[in-house]
């Protein structure tokens, strides 16, 4: 560890002053240039807007993951609402009994090729963190920046009414989410020392050769991989850690602030951090994100809560404000389909859900059943779109801010409406918010720094040396991307993230029937153990 420390400050310390060097002469602007006129078709492909006319413009990669998330939901027959209570059993751990196990034999398949069969258990190593570890660890992705500022920007667009749909997708999304993790297990390997490697790459890989498709299974595999590398250095990295800068720039005093023109300071803060917690691995990221997001989450909604009550007598009417606005939206761009998109949009880009992100998370937990973590994930878009982003548009609903003038707003701006909102109940807590979104912001970068640490092991191997290249790399990214204005290379980063949609979206309806399989084992075991 100390070797590997010394290294990551040996490499840091020189490109610190290279990153003030261009911050001041603006090269980081000219790079950034540069680089949006190379990859700006390809985010402009990922994030092409189909125009129905009427001001409604709704982007291509949303049709995939609703229309799939919808699939899911009948195909399951509702397993996001006749298993719900399950799901929160499993997580107290009432059926850890019947994942207990003292035979080889656990969950997953064995390697293309048969040349070993690597998900049994080897020296009693059944996977590496528990069910509400794997949980909190790809909470910790999800919930943050977009909860909060995305909701201010889709109710300002959209109107209330946006929040209604953003329920509904929030619920579709439950049943990719559940799908896409089951799999995650189901496929995932077990090194001999019990490390665990999951994820799209894997189901993809093995799950496709079983359906006679291992080409294409190896095609989108790859193709996955290299997404996910390119979304954990941006969008689950860079963007973070700027935007939680700013954040904190702006409560502290904006220009007159003590911190501004220290973004690098802060965000070689933010690295060293970093490095200390993702040395450890997945163990190590979900000792962190066990504590972090259960404490934010309820923070935040008991804050949330505390300013919808202190205004009881408006509650009837921004419900009705909701519901209204859903089917009959007054004076909102783009009318009842305007709404319906932003709420849309919002649920998707918030929870993830299809993307195939939260899989590698859940592959790692200790578990025989593979559908005992769908079931467990399942919860994530419940948690993270239909309670979080509900507060928070019911709270800016309730304290008048959903208006046209603030659509055109940033994320960084949209955060401190937000702010604005809780202020005028809680005088105090925009300096509370402020630490959560960092926290949040933190969180997400751990989580975000696994996912493409998985990506790239699957690309370049699993040595010491590659593992060790690529951590370095991630935190030199938050060092960058705490300073720099690197808008294009960040646009392009997100266009990854949804990006690893396609591939993962393919694998997912394909072998669907394979996670029906795995969940009718799972509620047999639950059943006879009931009986």
């Amino acid at each position: 560890m100390k070797k590997y420390l010394l290294s990551m400050f040996t490499i840091i310390l020189p490109l610190i002053t290279f990153a003030q060097e261009a911050t001041e002469v603006g090269l980081d602007e000219k790079i950034d240039k540069a680089f949006g006129d190379a990859t700006g078709w390809f985010v402009n492909f990922i994030f092409y807007q189909i125009d129905f006319g009427g001001d409604v413009k709704v982007f291509w990669v949303l049709f995939p993951l609703i229309i799939g998330a919808t699939y899911f939901t009948f195909y399951f027959k509702f397993i996001t609402f006749r298993g719900f209570f399950t799901s929160i059993n499993i997580v107290r751990g009432k059926y850890d009994e019947i994942d207990h196990h003292e035979s080889m034999v656990m969950a997953g398949d064995s390697t293309p090729g048969g040349d070993a069969i690597e998900t049994i258990a080897i020296e009693g190593h059944d996977g590496e963190v528990s069910h509400f570890q794997a949980l909190t660890a790809a909470l910790s992705a999800t919930v943050g920046l977009g909860n909060i500022a995305g909701v201010a920007i889709a109710v300002s667009i959209g109107g209330a009414g946006a929040t209604f749909w953003m329920i509904i997708a929030g619920l579709l999304g439950m049943a990719s989410k559940f799908v896409e993790c089951t799999l995650g297990v189901k496929y995932r390997d077990i090194n001999e020392d019990g490390t665990v490697y999951g994820g799209p790459m894997y189901y993809l890989t093995k799950g496709l050769k079983s359906k006679g498709l291992e080409g294409l299974g190896k095609v989108l595999a790859v193709l996955f991989a290299i997404f996910v590398i390119g979304g954990s250095f941006g969008g689950g990295n860079m963007f973070q850690v700027n935007q939680a800068f700013q954040l904190v720039e702006n409560i502290t005093g904006g220009t007159e602030s003590f911190l501004h023109g220290y973004g690098l300071a802060f965000g070689l803060v933010m690295a060293i951090l970093v490095g200390i917690v993702i040395i450890g691995g997945i163990k190590s990221i979900a000792k962190v994100t066990d504590k972090i997001v259960p404490f934010m989450v309820v923070i935040y909604v008991t804050a949330s809560l505390f300013v919808i009550f202190a205004n009881y007598d408006m509650i009837g009417d921004a419900f009705a404000q909701i519901f209204n606005g859903a089917f009959s939206p007054e004076g909102v761009a783009g009318g009842a389909v305007g709404v319906l998109v932003q709420g849309f949009r919002r649920a998707a880009f918030s929870n993830e859900a299809g993307i195939g992100s939260a899989s590698i998370a859940h592959s790692a937990v200790k578990t025989k059943y593979a559908a005992s973590e769908g079931m467990v994930a399942l919860l994530e878009p419940f948690i993270d779109t239909v309670l979080v982003c509900t507060m928070t548009a019911l709270v800016l609903i309730i304290t008048g801010n959903v208006t046209a003038a603030n659509a055109s707003l940033n994320d960084a701006e949209a955060i401190l409406l937000t702010s604005g909102a809780f202020e005028s109940a809680i005088s105090w807590f925009p300096y509370v918010l402020t630490v959560a979104v960092v926290l949040f912001a933190f969180s997400s970068m751990i989580s975000w720094s696994y996912y493409g640490f998985q990506g790239w092991s699957y690309l370049f191997g699993r040595s010491k040396k590659m593992e060790y290249t690529y951590k370095v790399i991630f935190c030199l990214f938050v060092i960058v991307g705490a300073a720099a204005s690197l808008g294009s290379v960040i646009g392009f980063s997100d266009a990854m993230i949804f990006a690893m949609m396609v591939p993962n979206m393919i694998g997912l309806v394909i072998l669907a029937p394979k996670v029906k399989a795995e969940l009718n084992r799972y509620l047999k075991a639950i059943k006879t153990k009931k009986e």
